[in-house]
Order: structure tokens, then sequence, then C-alpha cells
């Protein structure tokens, strides 16, 4: 099985807790997240849609990826990126991890970057977030695992 027949092996609906380490309080905030994963086009990508909440506020996001020879995705979150999507991409998943890479505007100066790791397992998914700044400095974001609902 290639990466994406992996990712969507995990069709169905999922409930885990994601930890998101707030940068506006600097401590880390749980929540509970549900996400559904749903291949689309015949399988041809694979959508993974969550929610979790933000200071009691319910927050949601979803990643569609695919796969042809490397990866790509569409990232939009209703926290992290407002009313913008990022576009992603990364190599194939050696190992079933899909490791996407995008970039978001840090106005006044350079973009930062943001990976999103999507791991599936026998019993469990984890989607970790990862914050890249422009030198190259990474500062976990954001945990989630997920266990089927």
């Amino acid at each position: 099985m290639n990466g994406l027949e992996t990712l969507a092996a995990c069709a169905g609906r999922w409930r885990g807790t994601s930890t998101l380490q707030d940068p506006m309080r600097g401590v880390a905030e749980e929540s509970r997240s549900d996400m559904e994963v749903t291949p689309v086009l015949g399988g041809t990508f694979v959508r993974v849609d969550y929610t979790w909440a933000y200071g009691g506020t319910p927050q949601e996001g979803s990643v569609l990826v695919g796969l042809d020879g490397a990866a790509s995705g569409h990232w939009i979150d209703s926290w992290h990126m407002g009313k913008k999507g990022m576009a992603c991409t990364g190599p194939a998943p050696a190992d079933g991890t899909f490791r996407l890479t995008g970039a978001y505007a840090a106005p006044p100066g350079p973009d930062w970057g943001w990976r999103i790791d999507l791991t599936p397992g026998p019993d469990s998914l984890r989607m970790g977030m990862t914050n890249v700044s422009p030198e190259g400095e990474e500062s976990p974001a954001v945990e989630a695992v997920y266990v089927r609902a």
C-alpha cells in the first residue's frame, strides 16, 4: 500500500485530544478534538477534517492530501489561517507519515514555515503541526492523537 492508501484506510470518525502550544499565553491548551478521514474523487485524494477548541470557542480545520510521486496538500483552519489557505508539499511518505510543508506571511518580516505531519497507525492517528522560523528553528505548535470513535 502506498502512503495515500494507508491514510485512506483510516476512513471514518476519530476522537482524541488536541494540544495547542498557545503563542498568545505561552502555555499548552488541551481540547477535545474530533477528526473525520474521507477518501475523495475515487481515492485520488484524502480529506482530513477536524474540530478543536481555543479558549472554549469551537474551531475547525481541513487538510486535503494527494500523492502523485510527491505529496501535495491544502490546509485551512479557522483559528490558524482565518480566511486564507496554505498550499503544502512534501516527499512521498516512506514510513506512512505525510510530512507537508508550507509557509505563511508574518509581516513585516519574512515568511514563516509550517509543517503538518499526519501519521496513521493500526489503532491511532496522529496529527502534529510545527512552526518553523525563517532561520529554520522548529517549535511544536499542535499535537493531536486520535483513536477510532
